[in-house]
């Protein structure tokens, strides 16, 4: 006698979905669902908030950065301010030659690359050594407290930080009036040439340096703290941690600052500049922004003038190009890429 079983037939494998039918998980238009969708239209409906928002900054970029360039082009025109720009007569490379063949300009030229050298050799550092100081602190209260008085300076004028440093480094300045009270001849600091380009950066770092630290500490917060927690379980001290963890993790954005730095390195400052001209001497302080002002809006020669801020501007690209390139040389991301890796 046979018995009959009682199990039931496996059920076939299901056939794999053809190719060209959307996903369960996916909406008509191909996309899953929980991704951005892909057409133009549905990404407007969906971000116009946040475009809405763009327009004061692209409108603030437009007018005051991008039809600006088209200014330049008295550059190569022998402009004269009760021309307009279509009736100035077109001369060519003919300012540029004049502007090469200036002595004033060479000299310019030479003291932007001194004090920009001195900034990004001694000011560059001390940023990223402040964001160190301020992320090893334990007390919340403590950090808060130097964050604030680092950041402070930067809210002022370059007239009141000029202004407390003379009171300071002045021939009648606290410093030098301790010095004469023991005995001590006074030290120059404000009026001496050959210190000139030390005293441009102590001003400077003493303005920007804990406003340059707030990148650094967002990228310290960016590092995963279980790196730490393994490296202290291993026996690493605090050095090897900061070695080893902290200015790898920071190393990106430090090569982005740098190169945006080497962008703008002929820009060394106007103000800071200007205000200290008459005490050192103009062959001391003569930059290409003061060389700028100097020529074409109190010499009168506009044309001039826009061609050494055209030629600053050249440099600074080619300079950011180059430092990009050097960047991906090394590994890393630079500012852009141009094409997809």
């Amino acid at each position: 006698m046979t018995t009959r079983s009682t199990a039931q037939p496996e059920a076939p494998p299901a056939a794999p979905a053809p190719a060209n039918e959307p996903h369960p998980g996916s909406d008509s238009s191909g996309a899953s669902r929980g991704r951005p969708p892909r057409s133009l239209r549905s990404r407007l409906r969906r971000d116009w908030q946040m475009l809405v928002l763009m327009i004061p900054g692209a409108l603030a970029l437009l007018l005051f950065f991008y039809i600006p360039i088209f200014g330049n082009v008295i550059a190569f025109q022998d402009y004269q301010p009760y021309y307009t720009i279509s009736e100035a007569p077109f001369v060519g490379l003919t300012k540029f030659v004049e502007l090469f063949q200036d002595d004033r300009f060479g000299l310019a030229l030479r003291n932007t690359l001194i004090y920009a050298a001195f900034q990004l050799v001694l000011f560059f550092p001390l940023p990223i050594l402040l964001a160190l100081i301020v992320d090893s602190m334990m007390s919340q209260r403590l950090r808060k407290a130097f964050q604030s008085i680092v950041y402070l300076p930067h809210f002022l004028s370059w007239v009141l930080v000029i202004a407390l440093f003379q009171q300071m480094l002045g021939g009648a300045g606290l410093i030098n009036q301790a010095m004469v009270r023991s005995g001590l001849d006074p030290i120059p600091f404000m009026t001496n040439s050959d210190s000139f380009a030390l005293l441009i950066v102590a001003e400077v770092a003493w303005k920007d340096a804990g406003w340059g630290m707030i990148i650094f500490l967002a990228a310290l917060a960016s590092i995963d703290q279980s790196l730490y927690e393994s490296a202290a379980s291993d026996g690493a001290g605090r050095f090897r941690r900061t070695w080893h963890i902290t200015l790898p993790g920071m190393r990106p954005v430090i090569v982005l600052l740098l190169i945006l730095n080497l962008g703008s390195i002929l820009t060394v400052g106007f103000e800071q500049f200007i205000l200290q001209r008459d005490a050192v001497g103009a062959d001391t302080a003569e930059v290409l922004d003061t060389y700028s002002y100097y020529t074409g809006v109190i010499g009168g020669d506009w044309s001039i003038g826009a061609a050494a801020g055209l030629a600053k501007g050249i440099v600074g690209t080619i300079l950011i190009l180059l430092a990009n390139k050097v960047a991906h040389l090394l590994g890393e991301d630079g500012i852009y890429r141009g094409r997809p890796q």
